[in-house]
């Protein structure tokens, strides 16, 4: 990689950032395509966030990544954001614009697009997500937008589920989202689904944690989608695959959300088999840590 006088800045605003694995995705995908961007990560205080933004623009960065805790903080301070980014109330993608940037989720397309890369379909599916944080309320909404008919929506605090349900069902204008507690799984009608494991629970080092220990439960499961990628392995998924079905973790989701934000700034689109090369590389990355 040469940094020269036409290279462009992309970058990374979060706090803490030095764990990330962003910069290796987009330098390699800037190597891989030829093209004069570089990639850094920007720790930013609380207090600073909005001459963050401001100070990016000003020295033409081209796109930013936002991370936790700004997802939702960053909103205010943006120029314009996408139905879907403003429909999750999250943003992780920035955009340059003439007047300042646009907001984006490609958490979201990201998960969408790893999906579709194994054969994993949305559109009239049902599907079980387990909890009921920021990150499943994203997963559940991104489900409706893309059509599935309905979401078993399983959480320790049946509060919590029952206010994302509310929420989504009115939203989307039909009764989609089924809140349940964790305990009460064996209420769901007994066939097979996709089921989406989207708490921070089996997060390394706690890497034997599970939200649904009892084996009866993966029953239900012909593929099990957890959003973390260390450990490589999840508990969760081992036991979706003990009971005969298949698992993917959030590898996939972290490699194509760089991917659909490195497409928005740059204005292309990556290859497929680019994608599983980055894919082959960062696994590798992955695995060193």
């Amino acid at each position: 990689m040469i940094v020269n006088g036409e290279t462009r800045l992309c970058g990374l605003i979060g706090n803490p950032v030095s764990h990330t694995l962003s910069p290796f995705i987009h330098n390699t995908l800037s190597k891989r395509m030829t093209i004069n961007t570089v990639y850094v990560p920007f720790q930013v205080e609380k207090n600073e966030l909005s001459q963050a933004v401001a100070g990016a623009h000003a020295l033409n960065v081209l796109g930013m990544n936002v991370t936790v805790p700004y997802k939702t903080d960053v909103i205010p301070y943006l120029d314009a954001i996408d139905p879907m980014a403003k429909g999750i109330g999250a943003v992780n993608t920035l955009v340059r614009t003439q007047n300042g940037y646009k907001g984006y989720n490609t958490d979201m397309t990201g998960l969408c697009r790893a999906m579709q890369t194994e054969g994993i379909r949305l559109n009239g599916e049902e599907i079980i997500i387990l909890g009921a944080g920021g990150a499943a309320r994203s997963v559940a909404y991104m489900c409706l937008y893309y059509k599935v008919s309905k979401i078993y929506l399983l959480n320790r605090t049946i509060e919590k589920a029952q206010n994302i349900a509310d929420e989504l069902n009115k939203e989307f204008q039909r009764e989609a989202i089924i809140p349940m507690h964790l305990a009460e799984f064996d209420k769901i009608p007994t066939k097979k689904y996709l089921v989406i494991q989207g708490t921070s629970i089996g997060l390394h080092p706690d890497s034997e944690a599970c939200v649904i220990e009892d084996p009866s439960f993966y029953q239900l499961a012909h593929t099990g989608y957890d959003l973390i990628y260390r450990p490589f392995k999840t508990r969760f998924m081992k036991l979706v695959e003990e009971a005969g079905g298949v698992s993917f973790n959030g590898l996939g989701m972290l490699l194509f959300q760089a991917i659909d934000a490195y497409e928005l700034w740059n204005h292309l689109e990556i290859s497929d088999e680019v994608a599983m090369e980055t894919y082959e590389l960062l696994k590798a990355e992955t695995k060193k840590a």
